[in-house]
């Protein structure tokens, strides 16, 4: 199983950026996605942002615009970069790696264990 590891969470003003990375400790298999997930106190765990394995890019309505998901390949890493942060961003950032398509929960095959994002007013 492919292990993921966030960094790059903070505290932020509203209207900062803010970029988080994910390293996996290998290549995931042949035609796996790697994506975003989010989690706010209180809510569930939505997806937010994901890349297939050749490079298509979806988001979800309330972070398209804003957020932007790329990845290195040669580095095993992918990493969100995120504009004009909003309160409702705040939450813990998951990395997760699945089969094909990362925004649905049951292609995912591997979690990270996190990284806090703050949004301050």
């Amino acid at each position: 199983q492919v292990q993921l590891v966030e960094s790059g969470g903070g505290s932020v003003p509203v209207g900062g950026s803010l970029t988080l990375s994910c390293v996996a400790s290998r290549q995931p298999p042949y035609g796996s996605c790697m994506g975003w997930w989010r989690q706010a106190p209180g809510k569930e765990r939505e997806g937010i942002a994901e890349i297939t394995y050749d490079g298509h890019r979806n988001y979800a309505g309330s972070v398209e615009g804003r957020f932007s998901i790329f990845k290195d390949d040669a580095k095993n890493a992918v990493f969100l970069k995120m504009d004009s942060l909003e309160p409702d961003d705040a939450g813990t950032y998951y990395c997760a790696s699945g089969d094909e398509r990362c925004l649905r929960p049951r292609a995912i095959r591997s979690w990270g264990e996190g990284t806090q994002v703050t949004v301050s007013s």
